[in-house]
């Protein structure tokens, strides 16, 4: 990685409160590096470009940070990871965190597992499977004190993927774009039937653009019925 985009990932961390020392800038340039070498051999990202992979991947991702409810000690999971955004960028950002990645593709596991072993990530579990399907697993079933989740689907559909993997009195961090409004009037069913409510959303523009994200830290208020998660074709036709 170019000097000028190591400095520029510094610099952006910097603007969202996150100190980054030298071993974390190590990491992510390997992390960059192994992402581009994969990527000649499966569709991972459309972003490639250095400077792109920093701003819109690397500091999208620590963009979490400014939720103040990541310390280092928590059992996270992603849903829906792809190519490891936004979790191992935090993970790299914080070792001791506990991370449990699910991609529903297997490929993408295959790399993600490559990209774990490379970095020297402890305590990461790479699940490939359906959230659908998962989320009825007694061994990850309310055991997250986090779930995270980036660009995977519409809020009323994401959070019938991702609360029942959360503790109760634990949170979703859901990444979405700056026209979130419509979305989160279409979720207050889902929200009610799954026990959660949207405790606040933090607005962020995107270090060195103009990009404004907005990410909802959802609170889980109670135990999820065992009908949640339904069938994936139930899921997409009838949303809550």
């Amino acid at each position: 990685m170019k000097k000028d985009n190591i400095d520029l990932l510094i610099k952006g961390a910097e603007s969202l409160g996150v100190n980054l020392q030298l071993f974390h800038v190590e990491q992510f340039i390997k992390y960059y590096d192994l992402l581009l070498e994969w990527n000649q051999k499966m569709n991972l990202t459309a972003i490639t470009e250095e400077r792109d992979v920093v701003v819109k991947h690397f500091l999208d991702s620590l963009t979490a940070k400014i939720c103040k409810k990541i310390n280092g000690n928590e059992r996270i999971i992603d849903v829906g990871a792809g190519a490891g955004f936004p979790s191992i960028p935090l993970k790299i950002l914080y070792p001791s965190l506990k991370l449990t990645i699910v991609d529903s593709l297997k490929k993408r596991t295959v790399f993600l597992n490559e990209l774990v072993q490379q970095l020297h990530l402890n305590d990461v579990e790479i699940i490939h499977g359906r959230a659908e399907d998962l989320g009825k697993d007694n061994s990850l079933r309310e055991k997250f004190d986090i779930s995270l989740s980036r660009a995977v689907a519409q809020l009323n559909i994401l959070l019938e993927y991702c609360i029942p993997f959360v503790k109760v009195d634990g949170y979703l961090i859901a990444f979405k774009g700056s026209n979130v409004d419509e979305e989160i009037a279409m979720s207050n069913n889902a929200l009610n039937t799954l026990k959660s409510q949207i405790e606040n959303i933090f607005e962020v523009t995107l270090p060195y653009t103009d990009i404004i994200h907005k990410l909802l830290l959802i609170r889980k208020l109670g135990t999820t019925d065992m009908k949640y998660p339904r069938k994936p074709k139930l899921i997409e036709k009838m949303p809550l």
